[in-house]
């Protein structure tokens, strides 16, 4: 009697995900952000092989490392082997300083596979015309590194909602068709097919906290709780849904304060609810995202005018928010109106 092949079971998660992301019927052509590493590298052959044609390949040169010579040449190869356009750039994502290496770099990726999904006939491609969706190769192990990232920093329900499976930027669709699969099943999936991949020189190093997470955490997990992965992706799905509802009530809150909103309006809800109004008007009129030190500090603040007289300037964010009559403003450059009186 023969037995499954443990390789093979594990790989099947791969085929499993990509059948549940093709029943949404994504928008044609595919564009596959290509690192040249495992996961991404997965998705592009199961994608080339299920929509032959309808499947172009982004890549982005970070210039911060070595091996990005060798992540290209990879990608290079990969794409002329199965056919697949490839469109590449090459940017500048050093960080400066007090910046987070890892969020200069996300934000350079992002903008750049939003040019190049975009890109009309140019690049060495040959193909032009907009991708339909593009797609991000983050799988399960990567879910549960941002939930317990957003745990160790405090964050609310925004940031326990992780990563989501779809989302849009501007007018482009993103899909992320693996984030249930987790990373060893995808490595699986490369290997039956003799598929090699590069494996990123940094992922070994212990300086970066997911790369700790991954290493540390993520094994006494799934000693401790096997189906680790399942249970905080339900738990991510449960908090993007609550997040979702606040937003709704925040936005209708929001309506009736007016923007900027009015002082009065605010003092009548619930703290907690004046939280997540001043969030949301924060957030969606000036992208601004304040500390939970200076969140606390604006609602003393706000419930303190009670008289005309009564001054409001606190830093907030990158800005400041200040008292206007009867309403507050956020001023990215209030500072200079510090020897001016903000009182009604």
């Amino acid at each position: 009697m023969s037995s499954t092949n443990p390789n093979e079971k594990s790989a099947r998660a791969v085929d499993e995900a990509m059948d549940r992301f093709a029943a949404t019927q994504p928008a044609l052509p595919l564009a596959v952000a290509l690192s040249g590493g495992a996961d991404s590298t997965a998705l592009l052959l199961a994608c080339a092989q299920r929509w032959p044609g309808q499947v172009i390949a982004l890549h982005v040169h970070h210039g911060i490392q070595a091996a990005a010579d060798d992540f290209e040449r990879h990608c290079v190869s990969l794409c002329q082997r199965l056919k697949v356009p490839l469109r590449k750039r090459r940017v500048d994502a050093r960080h400066g300083s007090g910046q987070s290496p890892e969020a200069v770099a996300r934000d350079h990726r992002y903008d750049t596979l939003d040019l190049l999904a975009h890109e009309e006939g140019q690049g060495e491609d040959g193909q032009g015309g907009n991708a339909g969706t593009v797609l991000i190769a983050q799988h399960a192990d990567d879910q549960v590194e941002t939930i317990l990232l957003a745990l160790s920093r405090g964050a609310g329900l925004r940031g326990l909602s992780a990563m989501p499976a779809q989302w849009t930027r501007g007018r482009l669709a993103y899909a992320r068709p693996l984030l249930d699969v987790p990373g060893d099943s995808i490595r699986a999936w490369l290997r039956l097919r003799d598929q090699e991949w590069i494996e990123d020189p940094t992922n070994a190093s212990e300086q970066y906290t997911r790369n700790r997470i991954r290493a540390r955490l993520l094994p006494a997990l799934e000693t401790t709780f096997p189906q680790f992965r399942a249970t905080f992706a339900r738990s991510a799905m449960h908090a993007a849904q609550a997040q979702q509802v606040l937003d709704e009530v925040a936005a209708q809150d929001l309506l009736l304060a007016g923007v900027p909103p009015r002082i009065r309006a605010i003092q009548a809800l619930s703290r907690p609810r004046q939280v997540n109004l001043l969030r949301h008007w924060l957030w969606s009129t000036h992208e601004a995202i304040p500390s939970t030190a200076q969140m606390s500090a604006l609602l003393d603040q706000v419930a303190a005018c009670t008289t005309r007289g009564h001054r409001l300037h606190l830093k907030v964010g990158t800005g400041f928010v200040r008292r206007e009559g009867e309403t507050i403003t956020w001023d990215p450059g209030a500072r200079q109106n510090l020897g001016k009186t903000n009182s009604c």
